[in-house]
């Protein structure tokens, strides 16, 4: 099935990742290579840029979560197509995310969630499947459409 923006057919990315000394860094630059191969970068508009970003952020924010709440990330699976693309993080814990009680934006840490709300088009988690212990949280992004070359910036 092709991309509706006229990008590559549906297409899986998956980086396996052990412990949590410098993963998020590592799931942020195998993204940005994802997205780059992908026809997101270089953005050819500021909102497509913008996307970008909230895309590094996002991934950013669930592998943070993975280490800090479940021990760390075992697998980053980024999925795209039709104009969307499907981050997933694997870990070992059965706990699901849960929002907790609205804290004061001066604060430090316990945001996460709130940006998962505000920058992903949606998101939620789910058991891993039969017989395997953990879950998966997942967060969908859609592309900005493309800016025709005749328009202006």
């Amino acid at each position: 099935m092709a991309d509706g923006a006229g990008g590559p057919p549906n297409q899986i990315r998956r980086l396996v990742l052990h412990g949590t000394r410098g993963v998020v860094s590592r799931c942020r630059d195998f993204t940005a290579r994802a997205l780059a191969d992908w026809g997101w970068i270089p953005p050819d508009s500021e909102e497509a840029g913008e996307r970008v970003e909230d895309v590094l952020l996002l991934v950013s924010e669930v592998v943070t979560n993975a280490c800090l709440h479940a021990g760390g990330p075992e697998e980053l699976v980024l999925r795209h197509g039709q104009g969307r693309l499907r981050v997933e993080v694997y870990d070992a814990s059965p706990d699901h995310p849960r929002v907790r009680v609205p804290r004061s934006p001066a604060l430090p840490g316990g945001h996460g969630l709130m940006v998962l709300d505000r920058l992903a088009g949606d998101w939620g988690s789910r058991d891993k499947g039969a017989g395997a212990v953990g879950k998966v949280v997942w967060l969908e992004v859609d592309r900005p459409p493309r800016r025709k070359r005749d328009e202006p910036d």
